[in-house]
This record gives structure tokens, sequence and C-alpha cells, in this order.
């Protein structure tokens, strides 16, 4: 056996310990690059933790790499997001290839200007070749430049087993990878964050090859392929628990669908046996048509680079080939919620950490494809695993980003979807690029397993006006192409080998739907008055200039809903005052003096973080810095949002409101705030302010509200999802939080009873706002307006044509007596076919 070498890691400055699990930035935390440390440094040099070559360093002078003569590589960082600075603040003292003695000085940096142009100084040191190492030193504290702070036992040999000595290691049985392209990113994330939760050193086995396990970086220059045998290997005290858990999590593909290599087999007879499949509505609509699976190709991809600088070369031209492709889809999109989908994508392919991941794997020899697959879909994978359902449903798009470069890159041509006529698509995902390219003239809908119902693929099948289900089981998916399916997305149900009176039914309905959407565009210049003669406001909910003007010519009132914040997202800095002075001003000047504005203040933070605006991570977003508490933290912000929203005054009918307030005194604030803005411009007459009702604090408390305010407006997607404590993106709750609760209902009730008491008026933003079924049930507990979606504005104000005011009343009363969403929804369907006679509206 041999006798393992022993190499010390110094540290590279001075500064303050810390675990790197604590650094607030997933690529470092979570280890995708190598494991290591952090350090807040004190001083202004770094110095190098062993002797060695310097195998590279970026351009920027932010980051260096060393490799020992062991084999040992280690990547060194200063500070966060710093490959933006572009090299300002940094002196570089050595050049690639050069050979360095520990301690020796590799950059300096001022401090001072990276502090203040960068997120932090925050500089790790992170061992990228994957071999384990204990501490010398508490993983917190004060560490001096020059101390001894890891120890690697082996530094790069290892014992005939191929394991450091720690105890007898333990051997899985050789396990046949069952994964079609091999341990790459996805599953090879999975595998290693399943390995660092055992003490255990473990390794991963290949034919004559080992590497340690809980370096993603490592397992991937195994090159696994489809078919590979592997074992795992552990030593210490833990060892059979992990030997255990991970050869059962190598069996089932860590995670990766249709990979188990065990496959449980579905036959189409027992897919067919169940009848009804069902998931989360994406998009409404039903279809019948006949099955067609899409899946995913596979790209075969080369590990090794040539050069660097010619990978570098490679990576730049697909990137650039993307965005002009991007920038087409843009120009194409039909309206613009499509076209910001894709703004977002061409902000994916310049994202910093992205490419610095793909940069730093060049740079260790890598190809272009490997490097930026294994960037994109590492990050793919971390924001599944950080237990938010919004950031999961990015990362598909993330992988469509991923996908359209690699394709560039590797000169496959990207070829239209051949299909059939009557089509239902069912695939594990849809990406936003597949979904934006289908031929509406053959495809009548699809099903997919993943996604969610905020995915941008439902919101461009929305767009498109394909009727969509997500959150299937994955029976879906062993269905045989041309099996005959009614797609009922209204309910989340795909009915398998649908019987002929159903599919009849569907066909009539169909009919009747297009009818009455002629109706409605017909007539959508009329008032919206009930029979009996009560007159309602059916406003817009919008994001821009283009959207208030599309609300005016469908009929719409006025905007009760300006999203604000989309002036705000997807840049680097924040808007200045001219460019959001002259948006609101446009938009006020569309509606016109006698039409209302009311423009929402910021609502981002948590699940919606702003890159210029520094925030710390956080366990429940949706429970953290959020809306005004958000603006009252950083107070600026808010005062520059008022000011600029103050220049439309006279435009339009002004009002401002503010987002999630569970408080009194943060109205208060706010409004105090807004007054000082208000008087410094020399404006006499204050807009109208009021505020969102989202959380179940303010509707309880409304009664105290409402003197203070001069309206309300009900958020129901996050005042449902509080009140139940169910996320409305999860993909198996989101059917379950349901607006129709009776408890949110109740809430409802709350607010207007006390507003109505102080003469306040009371609108519904929400979704329920925008669904037919809701309007008599919201109209009878009193709402005074609603705002709704932009192209249902039509039917909303069709809808409320078509009842008695007395009627709603009485429905909504019996409804608040109800126990589930269920029964309310029912109990509304029987009101809707005894008191609305819409074969009348169809003859007129």
């Amino acid at each position: 056996m041999a006798t393992p070498q022993q190499l010390q890691l110094l540290a590279p400055l001075s500064g303050v310990l810390m675990p790197l699990d604590q650094v607030p930035d997933q690529v470092f935390s979570s280890r995708v690059i190598g494991d290591g440390l952090c350090i807040d440094p004190t001083s202004n040099t770094l110095c190098a933790p062993l002797a060695g070559v310097i195998s590279n360093v970026q351009a920027s002078g932010h980051a260096v790499s060393i490799t020992g003569e062991n084999g040992v590589q280690v990547l060194m960082h200063i500070g966060l997001d710093t490959v933006n600075l572009a090299g300002k603040g940094f002196t570089r003292l050595v050049e690639e290839g050069e050979r360095v003695d520990v301690g020796q000085s590799l950059i300096e940096f001022d401090a001072d200007v990276v502090a203040l142009n960068a997120r932090s100084l925050l500089t790790l040191m992170l061992v990228v070749s994957g071999e384990p190492f204990t501490w010398l030193v508490p993983e917190t504290g004060v560490v001096d430049s020059g101390q001894p702070l890891l120890s690697m036992h082996g530094a790069g040999q290892t014992s005939d087993e191929g394991l450091p000595e720690e105890g007898e290691a333990l051997f899985s049985k050789p396990v046949t990878l069952a994964n079609p392209n091999g341990l790459h990113a996805r599953p090879a994330a999975v595998f290693a964050q399943a390995a660092k939760r055992f003490s255990a050193s473990i390794h991963l086995h290949k034919q004559q090859e080992s590497v340690n396990a809980k370096s993603l970086v490592a397992i991937m220059t195994l090159q696994t392929a489809h078919g590979d045998v592997v074992q795992v290997s552990a030593a210490g005290p833990d060892a059979a628990a992990a030997i255990s858990t991970l050869t059962e999590l190598l069996l089932t593909g860590c995670g990766e669908a249709g990979a188990a290599s065990a496959p449980v087999e579905v036959s189409q007879a027992e897919a067919s046996s169940l009848k009804v499949l069902r998931g989360v509505c994406a998009s409404a609509g039903s279809a019948f048509g006949r099955v067609v699976q899409i899946a995913e190709p596979c790209l075969e991809v080369n590990e090794l680079g040539t050069t660097a600088l010619a990978e570098r070369d490679h990576l730049a031209r697909g990137l650039a080939e993307a965005r002009q492709a991007l920038q087409q889809l843009r120009d194409n999109a039909m309206g613009n919620a499509q076209a910001d989908i894709f703004k977002a994508h061409q902000e994916l392919l310049e994202d910093p950490g992205l490419l610095e991941v793909a940069h730093v794997l060049i740079d260790e020899g890598k190809s272009a494809a490997f490097a930026w697959r294994a960037a994109t879909e590492s990050a793919a994978t971390l924001f599944k695993g950080l237990g938010n359902a919004l950031l999961a449903e990015r990362a598909a798009d993330l992988a469509d980003v991923g996908q359209r470069v690699l394709r560039l890159i590797l000169g496959v041509e990207d070829r239209a979807m051949e299909l059939p006529d009557g089509a239902i698509l069912i695939a594990e995902q849809l990406t936003p690029s597949q979904t934006a390219g289908l031929d509406t003239r053959k495809v009548l809908g699809f099903a997919t397993v993943g996604g969610g119902a905020t995915s941008h693929v439902a919101i461009l099948a929305r767009a498109a006006g394909l009727p969509a289900i997500c959150g299937l089981p994955v029976q879906i998916l062993t269905l045989i192409n041309g099996t005959q399916v009614l797609l009922d997305a209204d309910k989340g149900e795909l009915q398998l080998d649908p019987d002929l009176a159903a599919i009849e039914q569907l066909q009539a309905n169909r009919q009747l739907q297009k009818q009455r959407q002629q109706y409605e565009l017909a007539n959508a210049g009329l008032a919206a008055c009930t029979r009996d003669g009560h007159h309602f406001e059916i406003t817009a909910n919008i994001a821009s200039l283009a959207e208030a003007e599309q609300a005016i010519a469908l009929g719409g009132d006025g905007v009760g809903l300006l999203r604000s914040e989309f002036l705000y997202l997807d840049r680097n800095h924040a808007p200045s005052h001219d460019e959001q002075a002259s948006t609101y001003s446009a938009i006020a000047r569309a509606l016109g003096s006698a039409r209302n504005l009311v423009v929402r203040t910021l609502d981002v933070g948590g699940d919606k973080p702003l890159a210029y605006v520094p925030m710390e991570r956080e366990t429940n977003p949706f429970l953290g810095m959020r809306g005004i508490r958000l603006c009252l933290e950083r107070p600026q912000l808010l005062r520059d949002q008022f000011k600029a929203i103050l220049s439309s005054a006279g435009l339009a009918r002004l009002h401002i409101m503010l987002p999630m307030v569970a408080q009194l005194s943060e109205l208060r604030l706010a409004r105090q705030l807004l007054e000082e803005e208000a008087l410094a411009l020399g404006l006499t007459e204050l807009p109208k302010l009021g505020i969102m009702i989202e959380v179940p604090a303010a509707a309880l408390m409304a009664d105290l509200f409402a003197p203070e305010v001069d309206f309300f407006s009900i958020g129901t997607n996050d005042l449902t999802q509080y009140t139940l404590a169910m996320d409305r993106d999860h993909p198996r709750l989101a059917s379950q939080a349901d607006s129709f609760h009776p408890s949110v209902l109740r809430l409802i009730a709350t607010t207007v009873k006390a507003a109505h008491a102080h003469g306040k008026w009371v609108g519904v933003c929400g979704a329920l706002a925008s669904e037919n079924l809701a309007v008599p049930l919201l109209l009878g507990l009193g709402v005074d307006e609603l705002s709704v979606s932009v192209p249902l504005i039509p039917a909303i104000k069709a809808a409320v044509r078509e009842v008695d005011l007395l009627d709603c009343q009485a429905i909504a009363q019996q409804v608040l007596g109800l126990e589930s969403a269920e029964q309310v929804r029912e109990a509304l369907r029987l009101h809707h076919e005894a008191t609305v006679d819409t074969s009348l509206v169809l003859e007129n």
C-alpha cells in the first residue's frame, strides 16, 4: 500500500474565515466548481496557497488557478460578480504557465473599488480537482495570510484501492448506468449532493479511474456513458449507509426521467386502464386528437477541447448566433408576454456566472460544448433544488437556452418538428422555443410531466390559444403514438380512449365557445351593467404601454393594476427618472383624464430579486423581503418611484397602490414619503393612495386600514396562498390553492364590508377576477371593480351584463357557508345554468 503524501493549503490572504455554505452565490455554495472555503478579506494581496504552475488567470484579474506538482488544482476567486468589473481595481502579477512558489503574490486589488462596484468582496479558494481535505483550523474565525488552513491527505495519490487511508473501504456491487448520456451535469450534481450528506470519504470508480464522489466536476471528468459499469466505495463511520443510498440512487438514474436501471414497464393497456390522468391546467381549453410523443434528441459531446483560445471562440460564436435567433423570435412575437420570454433568454446568454463557469472549464482543457453544457445543466439543477417552484420552472428556460447554444456549437441543424394533423403533444417537458415554434394548424394542445401554471411554456400556450396540462404522471410517456385522447385542460384531465359521447360533447362545446367569443368581441364597447341596472368598472392588468392601448381597444374602463416592476426587471441598473416618468406619462395619456390609472409600486424581492439591489438569500422568499417591506428598507428606491409616478398627475385619474402591506405603520410611512415628494414637486393635490389586500393580516384589519386609504385592491393570488399555506406555483398543490375556497371568500367579504363602511371602493386585481364563474360571486360580495387580463375584458364585461345583482348577492351569501372550493364551484355552475340564458346572448 502506497504511503500517502500530505499537502497543506495556506490562506491566500488575511481575513475572516467562513464556510462555503454561507456564501450568497449558489454556484459556489453548492460546490458546482469545487469544495473549499471563503475568506472575507482584510488584506489586499492574493498569495499562492501552494507551489505550482499558473494554469489560468482571468484577463480581468479577479480569478486565478494553480496546478500543483501532484496534480491538485486550486481556483481562487476574488469577490462575487467581479467579472463585471472588467479588470477595474485588479492588478495581475503572474501569467499563465508561470511557476510560482507558495506564498508568492498573485493578484493585488483595490478593496474600496471592488467593494463599491461588486456584490461582495468574499474571496473563494476551491479545490477543483476533487481531492478530499481536512480542516487544520475551525471553519470560522480570523486567519492570517500564509496560515495553514487545509490538509490534503494523498495530494493526488491514493492507496492501492484508490482511496485515502480513512479505514477499511467498502465497495458497492457494480452498477450499469442507464442514463442516456451517462452521469452528465444534472445526474452528477444530484449524486454529488447526496454524497455530501455523509461524513465518509466517498469515491466513484469506472474501470481503473477513481474520483471524489462529492465533486460534480470530478464526476464529470470520468466521462461516463450509457451502459458504463461503475462502483461506489466509501471509508468512514457511515460508509455502509452511504454505499446503500448512493447505489440505489445510481440504479434509479439519479432522478433523471427514463433512466432507471430497472425500469418499471407500464404497458399501453395498463396506462389506458386508468382512463383519466390528472394534472394542473396550464392553458385553458379542450381538444380531441392523437398522441404524438416528443423527446429531446441526445447530443454527442466531446469532453476535451483543442486550445482554450479556439474553444472560447467556439463558445462566443455559438452565443452570438443564439442571440440573433432569439432576437428574431422577439421580433416575431405576438405581444409583450412572448417577447419578454425571449428577452429573458437573451439575458441568460450574457449571465456572468454561467460564462465564468464555462470559461473556467475551458481553461482546464474542456471543449466549449462540454463546458457550456456543464455550466447550464449544473445551474438548472441548482434551481430545481432550491425548493422554490418558480425557480424550478425557470430551470426549463435555462435548459432551453443551453440546448440552443449547444446545437449551434456542435453545428447540429435545428429542424422543425414534423407533426401530423390533430396532434396532442406528450412530453416530459416542452421548452419555450419548441412551444413558440408549434404549428397551431396541426397541434391542438399538449400535456407534460414537468412545468407549471406560471411557466413560460404555459404563457406561450395561452398566447397561442393551445389548451395545455402540466404536472401529469409519468405514465403519459408510455402512451403509443396515435392513441386517441381528450385533453380537458379546464379540469386538468387527459382522458384516454374517450367514448363517442364525450368527443361529441367536446366538439359541440368548442363550437359554442367560438360563437361566444365572437359575440363578446362584437359587444366589447358596451358598458358592464347588470340586468337590473348596476354598473361595474372592468379595468385591465397591464405591464406596458402596448397593453394599455390594447385594453382601451377591447373596451376596458381603465387600468386597475400597472405592474411597475416591468421597468426594473431584466437589467443591471435601476431605470432612470426620465425613463420611468416618460413611461408612466405615456400610459396615462393613452388612458385619458376620464379613466383610472392604478400604479402598483415596485413589487419585487424574495422570489423576484433585482440584480442591482443586493439581498441576502432567504429560506422562504414568499415570507421575506417583498413589496413594500423591501422598498421601505430602501426608501430612496421608493422616493424615486413616487417622484416618477407623480409626473403623470393630471393626465389620468392617478392612483398609487402599495403591495404586500401587513401593518398600518407601513402605510403611514409610505404616505409620508409620498407627501414629501409631492411637496418637493409643488403639487397641491395628492393622487389617491391605496393598498393591496393580499396578506390575511390586512384583510382581518381592513376596518383599521379603511379610514387611512382611498381604496383597496384584492390580490387573490397571494391572498390564497397565504391563507391556505399552499404555494400557488407548486405542481402538486396548485389545483388545491384555489381562490374559490370559502376562507378566501370570507376575507374578501370582510374587506368589502370594512371599506364600504368608510365610503371606500374595493377592486379585485388577482386571477379570480378574470374567471367568468367568479363574476356573480364577486359582484354579490360587493366588489366595485374587476381588473382582469387584457384579452379577457370583453368576456368579463359580457358576464356582468348577463346577471342580476340581487341574484348575485344571494349566491354569494350561500357559498360563504360551504366547506370547500369544489363545493363553491359546483354551486356557482348550478347558479349559472339556472339564471343565465346564454342562448339569448348567442342569438343576439
